[in-house]
């Protein structure tokens, strides 16, 4: 709602102290659970003698998945649903009825619970439905998920929550913890954005225009497609593609060429003739007219909405609570990211224009021939190492996962130990379920790991919390107690419908642990004892969605508003794009990369040499994010109100001022395919700014790697004291500031504190030059490096 319109679908710090009891660890135990974690991924033998316990009941019930003991089958989704909805309905009827000084002291809180319970139905049954193998759980998710979004748009407009939060919030005695009042001001931010102060026709327009926009965006992604989704053409039109992916399509001689997917791109990059390239690249490039429709009557409804709400842009909504905090700030940032790109452009593009004119064409690269000449120029890379990519040989995933458990183990204090699941508690066989240990600390989340491709399922690599941190007091507990429910075996159990729970001696309550699912698409040899073997393309998208793990299992607060990645859209990549430069460091490699076959190390040069190949062209990609970032910005400006209001026109427009690649022919119109228009809204340069962030953090707190600095202890808990412990409950410059020690950040509010973080740049160059001097100046002495760093890096 307000409470929850930017909290569900997003995906908790209590105090530590507070929420986990004193547990020590030993070491043959943590031993063995290391070696158990390689084996249930990378042995199927080992695997089905594990998971045998899933398909025998004990007690011959179902537990429900995720241990969620109403989801049984496809009924329980409306039960949950129906018990989380009257749930709500009376907190809904608490705080409307709050009058007293201590009621009003448990408004934010109430509000908190009633974010909570809608959250719970909403992020769940939203995972289900595009997950489950089953149509019916399927079906019963969608029905729970709308039956609770159609409610959560009622409470945006409910004015008299508001007016309590207002009441509440002026109290200057509220004895409110620092998460509290953090809650507090999200949920006032919310309640403004959602109409609450308009006329009751102008709520009911608002609460219209919502839906109408979660149904058109996602009609669009759902539907997008090109305007003609194949073309035909003779086989020996097509010579350089690979003759056995040629076959796949080749029906007596001639060839439906699929426009769109990896047939395409393959062509692309390898068919010899200028003329198929062109008309291929320009099918590729063009939308149907139905899926442009589609996207800007999104766009003019975001519009509309935002001058309903008295803001000036759908952009203006969508910023006003961002580390940016509006258009213009990020404008000048991506402007400022976009002239330091032009630079780096300059060689790329020099290659390729080498490399066709080796070919024996003379003139620029054409928009059809950059992806050809890019292909040639890294096969030549590829034929003058002389030797084959066997990294994924050293990169099993369970050696994988091994690392990634070690790695978070001496940063973090924190491991992964694999556990039996129970009947009905995953969606698939395949799936591996990891409860997450403190070192000190007992259990503190809950992991589900889908990571085997499998038909049907979906190749995006995600990551979902299915449930938040929450501190559940005793009192919350007693109502359970006094309305017991014969599916659960204790009243703190069913206060969190069976999912995980954490219990203290010395706190009256317990934790609602995160429980978190991580979706990846790992392909294993049929009928073969191979284990998966991972590219590094696929290492380190692993590594990614562990970041966004790990901010999900450190954030746990007290208040799920505030819980992991529950946080300013434009900070929620940042954990995970660090965990990016983890996949490539030395030292973290070590932990874990051995060959499958030999248990030999991985020799670094093989990544060294990946990386330098991987960045070759790595200045185009940075080109369009900027120039999707910009053209984000673009449509959801107040211009998408204009009658003559063109998304193509922008888009061409942008590609024309700041792009330093060929840009699309006219009559083409690729923002059809831009389906992160929708899922972001105005914030989809929040990427480009936390590579930003990330590689600040990376080499100011990790020192870039040096000196073992990524595996150690003390950088670890300074970013997790600094950053991931807090979540959403801190503000991000004021995190960033703490964390790197440049109090700039926090002096004279966001728009100067972008302006800073854009002279940094995505490389980080002036930074990194100061580290190798510092690294090898003082002959590798950590005392010495470190301090030298700190002392000459902080303003640069």
């Amino acid at each position: 709602m307000a409470l929850l319109t930017t909290m569900c679908g997003l995906n908790g710090v209590s105090q530590l102290s507070r929420s986990l009891p004193e547990v020590v660890v030993k070491q043959p135990e943590a031993t063995h659970d290391d070696r158990t974690l390689r084996q249930v991924f990378d042995s199927p033998g080992f695997w089905k003698e594990f998971s045998a316990s899933a398909k025998i009941a004990r007690d011959g019930k179902n537990v429900g998945l995720f241990q969620n003991r109403y989801l049984t089958g496809p009924k329980g989704f409306e039960d949950f649903a129906n018990t989380s909805l009257d749930r709500a309905k009376r907190i809904v009827a608490k705080v409307l009825a709050a009058n007293t000084v201590e009621d009003y002291h448990q408004v934010v809180r109430h509000l908190d619970r009633l974010s909570d319970l809608l959250c719970r139905v909403i992020d769940l049954s939203d995972f289900v439905r595009a997950t489950h193998p089953d149509p019916s759980v399927q079906a019963a998710a969608t029905r729970a998920h709308s039956m609770m979004y159609e409610y959560m748009n009622v409470l945006n407009t409910t004015t008299g929550l508001a007016e309590q939060l207002d009441i509440a919030m002026k109290d200057t005695t509220a004895p409110w913890s620092e998460q509290e009042q953090m809650v507090a001001q999200i949920l006032k931010r919310d309640f403004a954005k959602s109409a609450i102060d308009l006329s009751e026709n102008e709520r009911e327009r608002f609460v219209t225009l919502s839906q109408d926009i979660n149904d058109i965006g996602s009609n669009f992604v759902d539907t997008m497609a090109p305007a003609k989704d194949h073309i035909n053409f003779s086989s020996s039109q097509l010579k350089g593609m690979d003759p056995m992916l040629l076959r796949q399509i080749t029906r007596w001689g001639q060839v439906m060429m699929p426009v769109v997917g990896g047939i395409a791109t393959t062509a692309l990059r390898s068919v010899e003739d200028t003329d198929v390239r062109k008309e291929l690249f320009m099918a590729n490039r063009t939308a149907c007219q139905a899926t442009i429709k589609k996207l800007e009557l999104l766009l003019k409804k975001r519009a509309e909405l935002a001058k309903l709400t008295g803001y000036e842009s759908y952009g203006h909504v969508a910023l006003e609570d961002k580390m940016a905090g509006s258009p213009d700030v990020v404008k000048s940032f991506l402007n400022g990211l976009s002239f330091e790109n032009r630079e780096t452009m300059k060689q790329p593009m020099a290659t390729l224009l080498d490399a066709r004119e080796s070919a024996g064409f003379s003139g620029p690269i054409l928009p059809w021939d950059k992806e050809y000449y890019m292909a040639k120029v890294l096969a030549s890379m590829r034929s003058k190492n002389r030797v084959p990519d066997f990294l994924s040989s050293y990169f099993s995933l369970g050696v994988t996962m091994q690392g990634l458990s070690r790695l978070f183990s001496r940063l973090y204090g924190i491991r992964f130990v694999p556990r039996e699941t129970l009947p009905g508690e995953t969606w698939n066989s395949d799936v591996r379920r990891l409860d997450v240990v403190s070192d000190v600390g007992g259990l503190v989340a809950v992991l589900y790991c889908d990571l085997f491709s499998r038909p049907g399922k979906s190749p995006n690599p995600a990551h979902f919390t299915l449930r938040c941190s929450r501190f559940i007091g005793s009192a919350e507990i007693a109502e359970y107690q006094s309305n017991p429910n014969s599916l659960f075996s204790s009243p703190e159990q069913a206060a969190n419908d069976g999912m995980a729970i954490s219990r203290s001696p010395d706190v009256e309550g317990v934790m609602q642990l995160p429980t978190i699912a991580l979706i990846c698409d790992f392909t294993t040899a049929e009928r073969s004892n191979t284990p998966a073997l991972l590219s590094f393309h696929e290492l380190t998208t692993l590594f990614h969605e562990m970041g966004h793990a790990i901010h999900s299992i450190l954030g746990r607060t007290d208040f799920q508003n505030v819980s992991g990645t529950r946080c300013a859209t434009d900070f929620a990549e940042l954990p995970s794009v660090l965990m990016e430069h983890f996949a490539a460091d030395e030292s973290v490699l070590g932990l874990f990369a051995r060959h499958y076959k030999t248990d030999e190390p991985l020799p670094y040069k093989m990544v060294t040499d990946k990386l330098e190949f991987d960045k070759k062209f790595e200045a185009f990609d940075v080109d369009n994010q900027i120039i999707l970032s910009l053209l984000d910005q673009e449509v959801h400006s107040k211009t998408a109100l204009d009658p003559l209001f063109s998304s193509t026109k922008i888009y061409h427009e942008l590609q024309h001022e700041y792009s330093g690649q060929p840009v699309d022919p006219p009559s083409t119109c690729w923002q059809g395919f831009f389906g992160h228009l929708f899922g972001y809204g105005g914030s989809y340069y929040s990427y480009l700014l936390d590579r930003v962030l990330a590689r600040r953090i990376w080499q100011k707190v990790f020192l870039s790697g040096h000196l073992q600095t990524s595996v150690s202890r003390d950088a670890g808990e300074n970013f997790k004291n600094e950053v991931l412990q807090f979540g959403g409950a801190k503000e991000p410059w004021k995190m960033m500031a703490n964390v790197l020690k440049d109090e700039r950040l926090v002096e004279n509010g966001s728009t100067s504190a972008m302006k800073i973080a854009g002279t940094w740049g995505l490389q980080g160059r002036k930074l990194e030059e100061k580290i190798e001097q510092a690294y090898i100046g003082d002959g590798g002495g950590t005392k010495s490096c470190s301090e030298s760093i700190a002392m000459k890096g902080s303003r640069n």
